[in-house]
């Protein structure tokens, strides 16, 4: 009887010892899952912060050049604006001492004439400067956009 309860004893020792070892090792793996979870969270949070403060450059970036768009607008325009003032007030000091009818009519015809072509001109250049100053706006956030694409692309 006492080899039994000696075995016994011995038994229970040993399951005991397991049980503890099993319970560290159950302990570490779940500390261990625990670290790289939230390694993880830290990790895409931080990619997180990454991209919205990129995103956020970008917006500023299209905004100044939004900005330097409007105002080489408003400068051709002022400059439009001055340079077609002189023009008519040079064309009505001319037209002024005309000395007959057929003159004023020819300073008025090429008056016209030049003053269309005048505006046609002026009109090609600020459609060209709209359209660079648009391409420039928005390139900055196209390319946020292509980088968020390729970056949800690459992740499926």
């Amino acid at each position: 009887m006492a080899d039994t309860a000696e075995t016994v004893k011995k038994t229970v020792e040993q399951a005991t010892a397991t049980a503890k070892v099993n319970a560290e090792k159950a302990q570490a793996a779940g500390a261990q899952a625990f670290r790289e979870t939230v390694d993880r969270s830290v990790a895409g949070m931080t990619e997180l912060s990454t991209h919205g403060k990129k995103n956020l450059e970008a917006m500023v970036e299209s905004a100044t050049a939004a900005q330097r768009g409007a105002e080489a607008l408003s400068q051709q325009a002022l400059n439009y604006s001055k340079k077609t003032w002189e023009q008519n007030l040079s064309a009505a000091q001319s037209m002024a001492q005309a000395r007959s009818v057929q003159e004023l009519v020819e300073l008025q015809t090429n008056f016209a004439k030049s003053s269309i072509e005048t505006y046609l001109s002026e009109v090609t250049k600020m459609t060209d400067t709209l359209t660079a100053s648009m391409k420039d706006s928005f390139k900055p956030i196209n390319e946020r956009v292509t980088a968020s694409v390729e970056r949800f692309q690459a992740a499926r």
